[in-house]
């Protein structure tokens, strides 16, 4: 597929369900932030087109457009494809791995806790970038939907749990949408019972309803914890699907062998 620059994105509407829940949000996203890549068999006449954002992937379009050599920029990502796809992804790639994943969307009011002595809980600001940068690497996903650190501080879409300069907690819109937000969520270890993501949670949908749009909430079905706080925020089950993990691309499965 061939990478495409700003002014060649095709209007999203007949490639991708738009004002939906869950990853629907992504190009949304990409296309409001300018975080993401974009690809299509023909920058022109367009008969397939990929766009990416934070190692998630959706496809849409005529799957005959595409060669098997032609999806290597996907290696390594979630996908969320038709099924018709499903024959030249596995083509593509050594290995696709389905991933039952579940969408909530945020129906319930939730009650909100009280956070422990010395803990507040706030909108995030451009002045928080280091304390975002601080985290460890496996929680820098947080903010890769919005480029870095710096980019999601500054963005007035997340809200942190903070003990003095040190953030705890952070919640915040992962997926930009035109009427849904998908949100994510990380709590520092050793303070994982102490309910700051709830907090965070329940501050940035009452942002979000502010807005004028609905939170939904996107976790894979194995993950007991991440639909325990959903539920517990106030999020009821919208619908279940599955991405593809793809793995390295079959031409490089081949060399390697």
């Amino acid at each position: 597929m061939i990478p495409l620059v700003a002014h060649q994105v095709p209007d999203l509407s007949p490639w991708f369900p738009l004002g939906d829940c869950g990853p629907a949000t992504l190009p949304e996203h990409v296309r409001a932030t300018g975080v993401g890549k974009w690809w299509a068999d023909d920058p022109a006449r367009p008969r397939a087109v990929a766009v990416a954002c934070a190692g998630h992937v959706l496809l849409g379009g005529e799957p005959q457009a595409l060669s098997p050599k032609t999806l290597a920029p996907l290696a390594g990502h979630c996908v969320v494809a038709p099924n018709r796809f499903l024959p030249v992804l596995g083509a593509a790639f050594g290995r696709i791995q389905p991933w039952e994943r579940m969408i909530y969307t945020h129906r319930v009011p939730a009650a909100v806790p009280r956070p422990p002595r010395g803990v507040s809980v706030r909108r995030l600001t451009a002045d928080d970038a280091p304390a975002l940068a601080g985290l460890s690497a496996d929680m820098a996903w947080i903010h890769a939907s919005w480029g870095s650190p710096s980019g999601l501080a500054a963005s007035g879409f997340a809200w942190g749990a903070f003990h003095k300069d040190q953030v705890l907690a952070v919640a915040c819109t992962y997926f930009l949408g035109s009427a849904y937000e998908d949100i994510a969520c990380v709590t520092v270890p050793g303070h994982r019972r102490e309910r700051l993501s709830l907090s965070c949670v329940i501050a940035l949908c009452a942002d979000i309803a502010a807005r004028g749009r609905r939170a939904s909430w996107t976790c894979s079905r194995d993950n007991r914890p991440s639909r325990l706080l959903a539920w517990t925020a106030g999020f009821r089950l919208e619908r279940e699907y599955v991405h593809h993990v793809t793995g390295a691309s079959a031409g490089s499965v081949l060399l390697a062998a």
